[in-house]
């Protein structure tokens, strides 16, 4: 078969990929499938990455990395066939993701081309077709395997045939439900939050003061301790009150007007447009709820608890409809759903910490008294009360409890086997040559040396 050529992507994600010259390692050709060759200088890097990340390879790098390489080619020659292409919004997401990632953990994105000794641009272009080509591989892979059909009595044939030591042990875990109350802020506070906002806008636009400075001095977003900057993002990754005014902004050296989001108040500076994704750094500032208002919110709690338990003039479910501000589980009769596994069953770990010490010593059925905790998503003060609605012990994984789980784990099983059984055939069908010196491997799959 003809491969179309293409830049392979390294053998493990990379974040160290241009660190090393190529130019002092020797190009010799370690394997040829169909008609493109693996270099060894390919493999080396691959290998330095790992050893870098600190990623593990299980056997001889020499021979696994490679291995590697070649799959992704039999991958990325199906897509060619298949005609897979990769959503180019969705590529760039992921790579301003990563690259935002390195930003904030070398410190600048000079600090990063410093690292890696290359342009920015350059790293993009290589993260660009690193991401591009993984999105056609799982593209692939899912079209290999979207006609898999899924019946209870292959689940219950599977569980029967796990080794015992292959059935999962499950931890203790608890399903909740919620009502809450978020206090609202008193509109000094707001408006000392704006002048504090307006006075740094001012400071910045009389060239008084650098933006990124007082981001770092003052802000109270995750992106103060990078000067408050963002990264480049498309409109649909801003919350829409943010995007609205900073797509809008023209003059880097101007400030926008104060924007009120779900988060907090902000003040936007814009650093860069490039077609529809910008990168902007901002200042958020978080009004403070007041103590009187926590403790008022206590007491309303109370008295709802006290007529759920005690009167029986209100039932949990409709405390939750009716009274509770809490906007995921408003409409759930309080039913808190794991973002993790998108089941109702939380790990005490997957708790925010509050409600895992309230339900920690509860029963089934009973409710908690009123405690303050931080809402998660918004990173303010709310004031809940919690029932347990069921408890699962610490146990060993069964069909009873754990049926979604294990079906779960079957769906994987029988995925990679069929994956593994394309691949073999794909294998079987193309030309492969391994030149001497890289032959004596223990392959993961079977057919790569061919029978003369």
């Amino acid at each position: 078969m003809k491969i179309k050529k293409l830049l392979a992507p390294a053998a493990v994600l990379a974040c160290s990929a241009f660190a090393f010259a190529q130019n002092n390692i020797i190009e010799e050709v370690a394997w040829i499938i169909g008609d493109e060759p693996i270099y060894k200088s390919e493999i080396e890097q691959a290998y330095q990455d790992a050893q870098q990340e600190r990623m593990p390879i299980v056997g001889d790098p020499y021979c696994v990395i490679p291995e590697q390489i070649a799959i992704k080619r039999l991958f990325l020659h199906q897509a060619d066939l298949d005609t897979v292409e990769a959503q180019e919004a969705i590529v760039q997401q992921q790579v301003d993701a990563q690259l935002n990632y390195l930003i904030t953990n070398l410190g600048s994105r000079e600090k990063v081309e410093q690292y890696f000794n290359k342009p920015f641009t350059e790293l993009r272009d290589y993260y660009t077709t690193d991401v591009r080509n993984r999105f056609r591989i799982s593209q692939v892979r899912n079209s290999l395997t979207k006609n898999l059909k899924v019946t209870p009595a292959d689940v219950r044939k599977y569980f029967a045939e796990l080794p015992e030591d292959s059935i999962p042990y499950i931890p203790l875990e608890v399903e909740v439900q919620l009502v809450a109350i978020r206090p609202s802020i008193p509109r000094q506070e707001i408006d000392d939050v704006k002048a504090r906002l307006r006075d740094y806008a001012d400071r910045v636009n009389r060239g008084e003061s650098d933006f990124s400075t007082l981001a770092i001095l003052y802000s109270e977003a995750p992106e103060g301790i990078r000067g408050g900057e963002i990264g480049f993002v498309g409109r649909g990754q801003l919350v829409p009150e943010y995007a609205a005014v900073a797509f809008n902004l023209n003059d880097p050296k101007k400030v926008s007007k104060i924007v009120e989001t779900e988060y907090g108040f902000h003040i936007i500076q814009l650093i860069e447009k490039r077609g529809d994704r910008i990168n902007t750094r901002h200042i958020l500032l978080r009004p403070k709820v007041a103590d009187k208002d926590l403790t008022e919110a206590i007491t309303r709690l109370d008295s709802v608890r006290t007529d759920i338990v005690d009167n029986k003039k209100l039932t949990f479910e409709d405390a939750a409809r009716y009274i509770s501000q809490d906007k995921d589980t408003h409409n759930s009769r309080g039913v808190l759903v794991n973002s993790e596994t998108g089941t109702t069953r939380f790990q005490m770990s997957q708790l925010p910490q509050e409600i895992a010490k309230a339900v920690g010593t509860m029963e089934p059925g009973e409710i908690s008294k009123p405690f303050v905790m931080r809402d998660p998503k918004h990173d303010r003060e709310m004031v809940a009360i919690v029932k347990l609605t069921r408890r699962i012990d610490a146990h060993k994984a069964n069909l009873g409890d754990d049926y979604q789980l294990i079906k779960d784990m079957y769906e994987e099983s029988a995925r990679g086997k069929m994956v593994e059984d394309w691949l073999q055939k794909k294998i079987a069908d193309t030309y492969v040559r391994i030149e001497d010196g890289w032959r004596g491997c223990d392959f993961q799959y079977k057919g790569w040396i061919k029978s003369k």
